[in-house]
């Protein structure tokens, strides 16, 4: 896409692509040559890092879905993702040196809970063997799915200092998660929160979504009144999006002007119960105050992915395995992981090489879609130019009454934040829009 924001509103609304990181990761492609881990982070700050690990599985695949994970693994693929795992540990921690350090880190998927107990600690002991800072207090998130919870699984997670637990709850009304391609029955879930809320995690994250073919304003809100009954520190309201290769592929789904009706009033009733506006999905109960660990800014610091599907962050170089979505190609992605040698996990050969241009589109739009938004001071201590410098057409959000400026800071307005998933295909490089467009999913 590209041309003037107000002409990609006109054409597709407000809701075109979800954009959380940049590039994308249909973006990535085999690397001309592979690059050695300990080259590409040699030069990097390595003090204020997060640390990733992906679990590729679940017990189900919803039809929304599009991640990198399979569903009934069988025979000792688990195990021998684990054993790969720990073998990638050890050689990404040698790459990175003793000095490096992590400011925080989560365990994401798939659905790390579809894991055993016992595979849970393995995973933990992996992490703590390997990694300085991973035993610390340190903000640390994991993900769950309803039919995977049990209190002795929640237990371990909560002694092992997990600060933060995210469950993809979607909708407690019967019909719309039969239509989501979800299951597991409401009394499911709602006995996955009152597990939750009995362990007293920190921070109880809950995700919804919003679009649902069928769905009314009125079953909206009783899911939105439901989930508040387990007081959750955070809330994410996802806008339905139907992708390639998954379940709802095909079929019918409101429109972008019907969603845009749905997230307003899940907004506005969210900001009267007592949350804050983090971002077009986040939402933060106003008394919760986020685990202090070391500073750490999305911007600016690295991240190290582990496992197939994860991805990694150096300021110049993003990379990963490589991506599928269909059953097929994620088992085949998954199995050359577990093949893998010391010899290939101490190397980078798939990904996007981002140069200055493109590094400044990152940092830019992961200060734009927030609501905090864009400190052009800190931009420019960083790059040595303003914004509005680098980016001039930063101006049509002020004239179109998307955004206000304050002391150098560009910050989206109710209206813009609303629209803010625009904002991805209209800043992204016309080299990163190319190779999205001629990426084969499988």
């Amino acid at each position: 896409m590209s041309g003037t924001l107000r002409a990609l509103l006109k054409a597709g609304g407000a809701f075109q692509s979800y954009a959380y990181a940049y590039p994308h990761k249909t973006a990535y492609r085999r690397l001309a040559k592979p690059r050695s881990l300990a080259e590409v982070w040699e030069r990097e700050d390595k003090q204020s890092l997060f640390l990733y690990a992906h679990v590729p599985f679940c017990e189900m695949r919803c039809g929304f879905c599009n991640l990198f994970t399979t569903t009934h693994p069988g025979g000792d693929l688990v195990r021998q993702y684990l054993d790969a795992l720990a073998v990638q540990a050890e050689v990404v921690a040698a790459s990175l040196g003793e000095s490096a350090r992590m400011a925080r880190w989560a365990i994401g998927g798939g659905t790390p809970t579809f894991l055993s107990l016992a595979e849970l600690q393995r995973l933990f002991e992996i992490l703590r063997s390997f990694f300085r800072g991973a035993t610390d207090h340190l903000p640390r998130a994991i993900e769950a799915s309803p039919a995977t919870v049990d209190a002795a699984k929640l237990e371990f997670l909560r002694e092992q200092g997990v600060t933060r637990m995210s469950l993809g709850v979607q909708s407690l009304i019967p019909a719309e998660l039969r239509t989501l391609g979800r299951s597991q029955p409401v009394g499911e879930l709602q006995r996955a929160l009152e597990l939750l809320s009995a362990v007293g995690f920190p921070c109880l994250n809950l995700d919804l979504i919003y679009g649902i073919p069928g769905q009314t304003l009125a079953s909206w809100r009783q899911s939105l009144v439901g989930v508040l009954e387990f007081s959750p520190q955070e809330l994410y309201l996802y806008p339905l999006y139907v992708r390639p290769l998954t379940q709802l592929d095909g079929k019918a789904w409101q429109s972008p002007d019907e969603r845009l009706v749905f997230y307003r009033a899940g907004r506005d009733y969210l900001l009267a119960q007592g949350y804050r506006q983090i971002s077009l999905r986040l939402f933060r109960r106003d008394s919760y105050a986020a685990p202090e660990g070391p500073i750490y800014c999305c911007q600016e610091d690295g991240l190290v992915g582990l496992g197939a599907g994860a991805r990694s962050y150096t300021a110049a170089l993003h990379y990963s395995t490589e991506f599928a979505v269909g059953r097929s190609g994620i088992l085949e992605v998954i199995r050359d992981f577990n093949q893998r040698g010391r010899a290939d996990f101490a190397q980078a050969d798939y990904g996007f090489e981002l140069d200055l241009s493109e590094q400044k589109r990152r940092y830019l739009l992961k200060s734009l879609l927030r609501a905090e938004g864009l400190d052009g001071p800190a931009y420019a201590a960083f790059f040595g130019r303003s914004p509005a410098a680098d980016f001039p057409q930063l101006q049509e959000l002020v004239d179109e009454q998307l955004a206000e400026e304050l002391d150098g800071c560009l910050r989206l307005n109710a209206r813009g934040l609303e629209v803010s998933d625009v904002l991805g295909p209209w800043l992204a490089s016309p080299v990163v829009r190319a190779k999205m467009a001629r990426f084969e999913l499988r």
